[in-house]
């Protein structure tokens, strides 16, 4: 009877032992749908409609609320480092939520897990990202105009349909659309003739201003009739007749497969292991970047991507001064990403990738092939001949590349992170799309038209520029970082240089925030240096990674214009900052009809200490554009980048020892 009871009672203890684990094998299956296997994967469509339904629940939105960004809440940092799998992951999801009515923006915070509305506040006298339900608004808005329409007769236009109003963020506002903060675009009109590229025929003169809040006309300007292009400008097979001789086949194969593995949103590749996501604002973006030395993993970067960039246009007529977006804030670049194909942006051994994103009445959508991720040779990777017995040791160079395309009304970019396998990480910018064109009456080039350059017959390429700005959360061998500025320089002839061949390499910390905003000098080769605080490496140095510049310019509007003010980022080359989860825009949260000094120059007000710490590197590059007709009517690809090269990370060349 006893053995009994107490095989009764060892069996109800393992029935219960199972309930429970099974309770709670269900709670944490309930809590983390499978899908989700790290703090970093990217929001599911499930998780978006949650998000949205929450707010809707919690907060009573009207008809004309919109969603023009809804984005993951990145984790605590310190949490994503110390994650393991299995650990149940807590998922959020941020979203700005705009008012049109009401003229206001907010920002909600829901938690998925909850399913609660974690925060919830109103930022003041900002606006979000121009939403293409405005666009159509808009232009509704300004056809119906006796205004706009007799502009449009004037210049012998009566089928209003044939008429193509592109629409831009505001840009420089004057004094009296400042005073009255209202949610303002403006329009430009492009004639839509023989073809379907109406870029070639801008409307010129002509420029509307639609207050989005009231919808109606905020201004309107005519600065009388400029002849336009009326030539076919289209650029398909037909169009453009004959065609050069074709090239005979070049075949991209990988026959053993690809080399890269890709599990979830991580990738590892000769060494190298990432995180990817594309951002609905910033677009392609990487995390949790490290390279294997060995059999120790070594973190590089905790978080990369495009932070902002502006494209200031040089010309003073009062409708084309204005003329500054800030692509990444005002326009929410990620969501501009376009589908590309296998054999065209990327080679056929590619890989396409979706993305999930949300329109602005916050229902979720999937783009099919908006990443593409691929292999391809770049020459010798090392080599050297010996002559004395002839041998010939040679390596060759083997690239990793994950790129993303987007079209902003007339240009299109992609952007390019290339893994190389002597551990460089390389960005690339492409830059081509169409000129934006000024119309003119002009049929030949005039020695006075010093803003721009004819580049075809009533056709004026404007000058203008493109700075792209990127913000790179270094983690060099863990996170206490500090900076180093270095500078080559030729010593004078003296006893110790008698012949004055000596070249001296100086080593400077950059020790404070304002302190780090520096500068391109090509006279002193300069570079900068991201280097551990707290280790070394065999040869008792500090390991690094090296930022190394490659094409770049000066921003050219000058002190006290209005576009310096607002786009302060541009102004320098390199800012350096203390780590905060907060501060992710170069130029500011909400750039859109921004006041001075927002973004950097508040980051570095508190100029707090950069030495040892969890440092931020903001990399700006720019192209300054002299439009010519070879880049008419589509521009070749110019290409613009910088590098991050190690330097006394490893301990030899990390490719030495690469097999034939």
């Amino acid at each position: 009877m006893i053995k009994r009871l107490k095989r009764f009672l060892w069996l109800a203890i393992v029935i219960l032992v199972v309930i429970f684990i099974s309770i709670g094998l269900m709670e944490t299956l309930m809590a983390q749908p499978p899908s989700i296997s790290h703090p970093l994967t990217s929001l599911t469509e499930v998780e978006i409609s949650t998000a949205v339904s929450v707010i809707q629940r919690e907060k009573t939105l009207s008809e004309m609320a919109a969603f023009p960004l809804i984005a993951l809440q990145e984790p605590d940092k310190q949490e994503v480092i110390n994650f393991t799998p299995g650990k149940v992951i807590g998922r959020k999801v941020f979203l700005v939520i705009y008012e049109r009515s009401k003229n206001k923006t907010f920002e909600g915070i829901v938690d998925l897990k909850s399913k609660t509305l974690s925060s919830w506040k109103e930022i003041p006298s900002v606006q979000p990202a121009i939403a293409n339900s405005e666009y159509e608004l808009a232009t509704q808005v300004v056809k119906a105009d006796p205004r706009w329409q007799k502009a449009m007769q004037r210049r012998g236009i009566s089928d209003f349909d044939r008429v193509k109003i592109s629409w831009w963020a505001p840009g420089i506002l004057s004094e009296h659309e400042e005073a009255t903060g209202n949610r303002l675009c403006r329009g430009l009109s492009y004639y839509k003739g023989k073809g379907w590229n109406y870029y070639g025929s801008p409307i010129e003169g002509v420029l509307a201003t639609v207050n989005l809040n009231s919808g109606k006309i905020a201004s309107f300007v005519d600065r009388g009739n400029v002849p336009f292009s009326q030539e076919n400008w289209d650029y398909d097979l037909k169009s453009l007749g004959k065609l050069l001789s074709p090239l005979k086949a070049l075949k991209i194969l990988q026959p053993n497969g690809r080399s890269f593995q890709l599990e979830d949103n991580e990738i590892s590749w000769q060494g190298w292991k990432f995180r990817y996501s594309i951002h609905p604002r910033n677009g392609l973006m990487l995390y949790q970047v490290t390279h294997k030395d060995g059999e120790n993993i070594r973190p590089v970067l905790y978080r990369a991507s495009l932070s902002e960039m502006v494209v200031p246009y040089g010309d003073p007529k009062p409708t084309w001064s204005f003329r500054n977006a800030f692509d990444v804030g005002e326009y929410n670049l990620g969501l501009l990403a376009n589908t590309m194909e296998l054999g065209k942006e990327i080679p056929e051994n590619g890989l396409l990738l979706n993305a999930v994103f949300a329109n602005e009445q916050g229902e979720p959508y999937q783009i099919p092939g908006v990443i593409g991720i691929y292999e391809r040779d770049n020459g010798m990777l090392w080599k050297h001949y010996e002559y004395n017995t002839q041998r010939n040791d040679v390596r060759r160079s083997r690239e990793l590349v994950m790129k993303m395309t987007v079209a902003i009304d007339n240009y299109d970019y992609s952007i390019n992170w290339i893994f190389h396998q002597d551990g460089t990480l390389e960005v690339q910018n492409e830059l081509t799309g169409i000129v934006l064109a000024q119309g003119t009456a002009a049929q030949k080039q005039s020695d006075d038209d010093s803003y721009g350059r004819l580049i075809a017959q009533n056709i004026f390429g404007v000058n203008h520029q493109h700075f792209f700005n990127y913000r790179l959360d270094f983690d060099v061998d863990g996170q206490a970082n500090s900076v180093m500025e270095m500078n080559v320089k030729a010593l004078p002839m003296d006893e110790k240089n008698p012949l004055g061949n000596a070249i001296a390499l100086a080593e400077t910390p950059l020790a404070k925030e304002t302190a780090a905003v520096r500068d391109l000098d090509m006279k002193s080769s300069r570079e900068w240096m991201i280097v551990s605080a707290d280790k070394k490496n065999a040869l008792g140095a500090a390991p690094g990674y090296m930022l190394m510049p490659e094409g770049n310019s000066i921003f050219f509007p000058v002190e006290g214009s209005k576009i310096r003010q607002r786009a302060e980022f541009a102004t320098h080359h390199v800012w350096v900052t203390k780590y905060k989860p907060t501060e992710l825009y170069a130029g500011g949260d909400y750039p859109n009809q921004t006041k001075p000094g927002q973004g950097l120059p508040k980051y570095i007000a508190d100029n707090e200490s950069l030495l040892g710490e969890d440092i931020v590197l903001w990399y700006t590059m720019g192209v300054t554009h002299i439009p010519r007709s070879e880049d008419w009517p589509v521009m070749p690809v110019h290409r613009v980048g910088f590098k991050l090269v190690p330097r006394g990370f490893f301990s030899r060349n990390p490719a030495i020892n690469l097999p034939e």
